[in-house]
């Protein structure tokens, strides 16, 4: 498939370049100290990721410990209610510890181990990156410090009890806005001062080269299983496929497994309270060119041309930029991207729950309502959501905020 000059048939394994660039987004922004540390990485990533005990390991985790394949769900009420069009979900809240994150944390983790590394640091803004990480030091018996800001603690107090019960080390991060940003920030100087003992688990697609496109890779198997699942269920693919993006782990994964099929792809950002600068995280919709953390994408900028304050309803979609593959898509053209506000988000969070059985995180919840808005506007076919992770870790910031519907 060639999608403005771009072929999709070899599109993974040309993006990114060797230099880590999807067209001009994506790069290694970093101090002489981290590009070593950067170049070690991609260097042991990309002698490990073809071997076959390596990748014998990870499809036995896999398949023993998360329970992979998740499967895919038909709304058939949810669907019925809206008129002709069929909803169906990718059921990555089955996944263990609840969400799509364990995906590359389990590689990230076996990497280090290859490596010979003996902590793994990372960053979680709705924790379940952070439960991921916690989870693969405890299979794999390493240390682990997990950065957080004091808001997102607050806000997912379950998330943060579950990471201490798994022996991680969470390290409270109160400057700036105190949300996921400066716990990538907070998590970025912990590495530079031990990267010889340790590897950062960066929790998206983002950061400096090879993480963009090591996360991904790990992740593509969301894609990969859901394209196989529904062409079983239904016996053709789907007419569009959906997720939301704040960084885009869930949704490049997803992608990726369509990017070269005659499928329509939506990714959907947090409009939060409006379009105003930081009442909203949306950066491809609003963004400009700029670079951050390690990496050159599309970003919300305040007046200083510095990251931006940004805000959603959805700690693991409040982030100032979004992964250079995604500004790539973009930019071609091959990905539409979207937005849904927090009164959307939340009226999908109960409708999918009350309709269907399924508590969905509030992240997840944004492409749902996506999905019902496209429902209602094709009239006819069939739309597959990616349910990136569960809503157990909202429950009590859902109840005190927005009671009980």
């Amino acid at each position: 498939m060639i999608y403005n000059g771009i072929d999709f048939d070899t599109y993974l394994k040309s993006y990114p370049n060797e230099d880590g660039y999807f067209g001009k987004y994506g790069g290694m922004y970093v101090d002489d100290r981290l590009k070593k540390a950067m170049n070690e990485i991609t260097q042991a990533y990309f002698t490990i990721c073809k071997s076959r005990k390596f990748i014998d390991e990870l499809r036995r985790i896999r398949k023993e410990f998360q329970g992979r394949p998740t499967p895919i769900s038909h709304l058939e009420r949810l669907s019925n209610s809206l008129g002709n069009v069929q909803l169906y979900v990718k059921r990555e809240d089955l996944n263990h510890t609840g969400a799509h994150k364990l995906n590359h944390c389990m590689g990230e983790a076996l990497l280090a181990k290859y490596m010979g590394k003996k902590k793994l640091i990372a960053e979680t803004g709705a924790g379940q990156h952070g439960v991921a990480i916690a989870t693969a030091a405890a299979y794999f018996g390493l240390e682990c410090d997990v950065y957080m800001g004091s808001v997102d603690i607050k806000k997912q107090a379950p998330n943060v009890a579950r990471m201490k019960i798994l022996g991680a080390n969470v390290v409270e991060v109160t400057h700036g806005l105190a949300t996921l940003k400066e716990a990538v920030d907070a998590a970025f100087e912990a590495y530079a001062k031990d990267y010889e003992n340790s590897i950062y688990c960066i929790g998206s697609v983002v950061g400096p080269h090879p993480f963009p496109m090591m996360v991904r890779d790990f992740q593509s198997v969301v894609g990969i299983e859901a394209r196989e699942q529904f062409m079983e269920m239904t016996g053709e693919l789907p007419d569009a496929v959906v997720a939301c993006v704040g960084g885009g782990s869930n949704s490049a994964g997803f992608f990726s497994g369509f990017l070269n099929y005659p499928v329509d792809i939506y990714g959907i950002e947090p409009l939060g309270k409006g379009t105003k600068l930081g009442d909203h995280a949306a950066s491809l919709q609003y963004g400009t060119e700029g670079v951050m953390h390690g990496f050159n994408s599309i970003m919300l900028k305040d007046e200083n041309g510095d990251p931006a304050p940004v805000y959603s309803v959805a700690s693991g979609l409040d982030y100032p930029s979004s992964g250079p593959e995604h500004a790539f898509l973009s930019e071609l053209g091959r990905v539409k991207y979207d937005v849904i506000g927090d009164d959307d988000a939340i009226d999908a969070f109960f409708t999918l729950s009350r309709l269907e059985g399924i508590i969905p995180a509030i992240e997840s919840s944004h492409a749902v309502a996506y999905g019902i808005k496209l429902a209602k506007e094709m009239g006819k076919g069939s739309v597959l959501i990616n349910l990136s992770g569960r809503g157990d870790k909202d429950m009590d910031y859902i109840i005190e905020k927005y009671g009980i519907r």
